[in-house]
């Protein structure tokens, strides 16, 4: 195993030499979580009657990943500013992290290129287009901030009891109408605080990134609470049950796609199981959309 303390004094891999830099505090604290959550016998090790933490050791993470005990707490210290790739690859095996997990780690550590464009975020004409074309889909364009870009008739339609923002973690956590709108309240915001946190990774000094953060750490204390736990993990294939204002309780499946041609935005789109309670209740929404357009 190569990295400073690592047996036989090895020095630290080249790999993403050109992009590391000074490591975040941020990297210590996530490393001291992610060891909180990994059970001895997760990796094989028993479980004993004298543990005072939860997780591991930072004695049984060090054995594990290869280093010596010394380095790895100068590394959850902030002590240790030049971890190399080796190193937190076995890091993050130790700590099995998933492929978000591990991500996120490397950005920390300054192991990944982080963007420095500045302009303003736009979607592009074309797909735009696409969206338009799947009258029986809501679909969204996220930013890397979570700020909505764009969204279809359908998706306006499916979120249209928000009124807080076009941001969707503020709108999580700030607008009354959130804790009704989701079924299981507490499971989205979790998902989604972990999903802005992998997303905002690359560009942890942006300023609307800080904006948004600033408010919520001041004003919603289940944020905070959240945020502390380190979780980053991006949105994936999965079921969420809505209690919308004019269709009622409607499950849909959910699909997310990075953008290619603009690096940090999503495009998320939902659709319903056809024949189903669910999708009846999509085509009505739709209908309800539809009119309220030509009212206005």
């Amino acid at each position: 195993m190569e990295g400073p303390g690592a047996p036989g004094g090895a020095s630290p891999g080249v790999i993403g030499a050109d992009y590391r830099g000074t490591v975040p505090s941020d990297l210590g604290e996530f490393l001291r979580n992610r060891r909180g959550e990994v059970r001895p016998d997760d990796v094989g090790l028993p479980i004993g009657r004298a543990r005072r933490v939860p997780g591991l050791r930072r004695e049984e993470v060090a054995l594990l990943a290869g280093v010596s005990v010394d380095y790895y707490v100068r590394l959850e210290q902030g002590r240790e500013r030049n971890p190399s790739a080796q190193v937190l690859d076995a890091l993050a095996e130790t700590l099995r992290l998933d492929d978000d997990a591990r991500q996120h780690a490397f950005r920390l550590a300054g192991l990944a290129p982080r963007p420095v464009s500045t302009r303003r975020e736009q979607v592009s004409p074309s797909l735009l287009q696409l969206m338009d074309g799947w009258p029986g889909n809501p679909a969204l364009v996220l930013s890397r901030c979570y700020d909505v870009l764009a969204r279809n008739r359908l998706g306006t339609a499916l979120f249209h009891a928000f009124t807080h923002s076009d941001n969707l973690l503020l709108n999580v956590f700030r607008d009354p109408a959130a804790r009704a709108f989701y079924a299981d309240w507490q499971y989205a915001a979790v998902n989604t605080v972990a999903g802005f946190r992998l997303a905002t990774g690359s560009a942890p000094d942006d300023s609307r990134t800080l904006a948004i953060l600033d408010e919520l750490r001041a004003t919603s204390p289940e944020f905070r609470q959240i945020w502390a736990r380190n979780q980053a993990r991006g949105k994936s294939a999965e079921v969420k049950t809505f209690l919308h204002p004019e269709v009622g309780r409607i499950t849909l499946r959910m699909q997310t796609f990075d953008v290619r041609e603009a690096p940090g935005q999503q495009l998320v789109v939902y659709h319903a199981e056809p024949g189903s309670t669910d999708a009846q209740a999509l085509a009505l929404l739709g209908s309800i959309a539809a009119t309220r357009e030509q009212v206005t």
